[in-house]
């Protein structure tokens, strides 16, 4: 079995105004790894093809060594699902979905579900019409993690939530991820959530992945050099990254480079940061603003 939650390699979808573009990436088991960008990057065109909801035009995609056509079956009795509403009839309430899910997963477990319920609260008889969005959101991540799943695919879970629900939702996960066999792939743009969460980040920009790495490497492989225009010039142009120029004084993001720029005022880049020059540069190069 492979060591891999999920790889993607070579992946291309093209739409008539949007293409997902050679994505490519791979999630180890046991961990999780925030996928980032602004709506209609393609985050969830990516899900929904990994799902097969969306064919594809090429490209390879394997769940925990299955391939998710050849293996569609096998692959998603391993996977847990949940986008950022309640695919369910507003008429229904959790007993019902309950039947549902019993008989839509042969691995249903009903003690689990009924547990995550009573933990989140939920009211069993209420109609799921009256559910707030966290409460929708929490049911959602009880249902995925009700029948034995070893990889979640989380679309925007935590979006629109306040923050005493995103918490709680987020220790169910690093909860779920304890058991080294679990995985999230993990969709979002509320930075803070994968600061705290994440064990890798996954950038996509455009259809196009620009960064992919452990999000220990991204924040120690990163600084930010801020300086006056008059001074780039003692900045290595191999260690830039991307300028971002303002009236008084330049933003440089470089590759750490220890000691070498100690005479500059350096500051270390979180991943909002990192995110948003690598999106600049990428803009920069197809002549979205002026190039640096």
């Amino acid at each position: 079995m492979s060591e891999m939650a999920l790889e993607i390699r070579g992946l291309c979808k093209s739409y008539a105004d949007f293409s997902l573009r050679d994505v490519s990436f791979s999630l180890p088991k046991g961990a999780i790894m925030g996928f980032i960008g602004q709506n209609g990057a393609g985050k969830t065109t990516t899900i929904k093809t990994i799902l097969n909801i969306t064919g594809r035009n090429a490209g390879e995609i394997k769940i925990l060594g299955l391939d998710n056509l050849k293996d569609e079956c096998r692959a998603k009795e391993q996977l847990g699902v949940v986008f950022d509403d309640l695919c369910f009839h507003d008429t229904l309430n959790i007993k019902q979905i309950n039947r549902i899910f019993k008989g839509v997963y042969k691995n249903w477990n009903e003690e689990i579900f009924f547990k995550y319920i009573e933990r989140f609260s939920l009211p069993v008889r209420k109609k799921i019409k009256d559910f707030s969005r966290g409460m929708r959101m929490k049911l959602s991540i009880a249902g995925a993690l009700s029948h034995g799943a070893k990889l979640l695919l989380l679309d925007e879970p935590t979006s629109g939530l306040d923050p005493i629900v995103r918490n709680e939702i987020l220790d169910i996960l690093m909860e779920y991820v304890q058991d080294e066999n679990n995985s999230i792939l993990l969709s979002s743009h509320i930075i803070s959530d994968l600061e705290k969460i994440a064990d890798y980040i996954t950038f996509i920009d455009g259809g196009k992945i620009l960064l992919s790495d452990s999000k220990d490497n991204l924040l120690d492989n990163h600084r930010i050099i801020k300086c006056g225009e008059n001074e780039l010039g003692a900045i290595d142009k191999a260690d830039i990254i991307h300028i971002k120029k303002y009236n008084f004084y330049c933003e440089v993001l470089v590759k750490n480079t220890g000691e070498k720029y100690t005479n500059l005022t350096i500051d270390k880049a979180g991943i909002e940061d990192i995110m948003l020059f690598y999106a600049s540069a990428e803009k920069s190069e197809t002549g979205g603003e002026n190039s640096q």
